[in-house]
């Protein structure tokens, strides 16, 4: 890799005979530009890497999510006036950035739950650990990393999807789809729409009914519904194939790939109980799949509501934690989840709990 002067006499990088190859006599101002810009990311996601193992991760933190290593940690290590972006990076996902740090035997990463990684060691004596420096911030950045530091969590993005089983081939199969397909809502009511007109199934006597031809017969309908039902209305054609469909969710987390799974994603579960002396617990459920660490959580709440909270393994759920603080702490986690970690409240079941005011908790 040779580097040239760039316009303004700025010095840049070229890619030399790679460019050559692609018949470019001359080195690329825009491909060195961004092998230079790719080079730099790089410099700064392994210096907020290293900061955050030396600074913030502890042997108790462990294992520790990689998502919330990222939020939590290597954003609020970033400098002052640059911003963290792994996918302008030349790895350009944490999950490949980790895999490198791991083949440098820095830190160990395993998949305790299936499609979450979770840091489980780290060689805190490892060369590039101790001999890590860090600048000195200025008052205006540690006010701004002390900013970061209270709401580090970025949410995941969540949506619904649905994919196309054995049973619904044949009416997909059209459209280019096949059994296993992903689909959005829309997209599974536009192949609809175009299927039942490009086979001239609107009824010419009312355009609100759909005609339902044999393949729309063994897909949507009922066996005792086979030689009886031979009109639907749109939403009920509608509404019929999607219920069909199995359901599927994606996934999407900071500076990551999405992940899709089957079924429909596990609300965060907030459930009050009684336990010795008939005192109140609040207990919180399905953190994980969200992107949060239990253990951060109830550092926080017990910090918050001055009260004892523990970490537990949540009964019936393999590889998953559950938090348990003592009283009624629902309000404490209502603004938590809700302002501060920007969760949707549909996602969060339990928060009508929270103890009516002038009510002791």
């Amino acid at each position: 890799m040779g580097s040239f002067q760039g316009q303004g006499g700025e010095a840049g990088v070229g890619l030399g005979g790679d460019c050559t190859t692609l018949g470019i006599l001359y080195p690329s101002e825009k491909c060195g530009s961004c092998l230079f810009l790719a080079e730099q990311m790089d410099e700064l996601v392994q210096r907020c890497f290293l900061h955050a193992l030396k600074c913030q991760v502890r042997k108790a933190d462990l294992p520790l999510l990689t998502s919330t290593f990222l939020g939590s940690h290597m954003l609020s290590c970033c400098p002052e006036g640059r911003q963290l972006d792994i996918k302008k990076s030349s790895y350009k996902k944490l999950s490949k950035f980790l895999q490198h740090m791991q083949q440098e035997q820095i830190i160990q990463v395993k998949e305790l739950s299936k499609g979450v990684e979770s840091i489980v060691a780290v060689d805190w004596k490892h060369p590039r650990i101790t001999s890590f420096v860090i600048a000195e911030p200025s008052p205006t950045s540690q006010t701004i990393q002390e900013g970061s530091r209270e709401q580090p969590y970025h949410p995941p993005d969540i949506k619904s999807l649905y994919c196309v089983p054995a049973s619904m081939t044949l009416l997909f199969q059209e459209s280019g789809h096949k059994k296993g397909s992903i689909l959005e809502g829309g997209e599974v009511r536009m192949i609809i729409i175009n299927y039942v007109k490009r086979n001239d199934l609107v009824d010419a006597d009312n355009k609100n009914l759909v005609k339902l031809d044999p393949i729309l017969c063994d897909c949507i309908l009922e066996k005792n519904e086979q030689h009886t039902v031979m009109k639907l209305p749109w939403d009920s054609l509608l509404t019929r194939c999607l219920e069909k469909l199995q359901p599927v969710y994606q996934v999407t987390f900071p500076g990551q790939e999405p992940i899709v799974k089957k079924g429909r994603i596990c609300p965060i579960d907030i459930t009050l109980a009684q336990r010795a002396s008939n005192k109140k617990v609040t207990v919180v459920r399905n953190l994980e799949a969200y992107g949060l660490d239990p253990c951060s959580v109830a550092a926080i709440l017990q910090q918050r509501c001055q009260a004892s909270a523990t970490v537990t393994p949540a009964p019936g759920a393999k590889d998953s934690l559950q938090v348990q603080i003592q009283g009624n702490q629902v309000h404490h986690l209502s603004r938590l989840l809700l302002e501060e970690y920007q969760l949707p409240r549909k996602h969060i079941q339990g928060l009508e709990k929270a103890p009516k005011p002038g009510k002791k908790k």
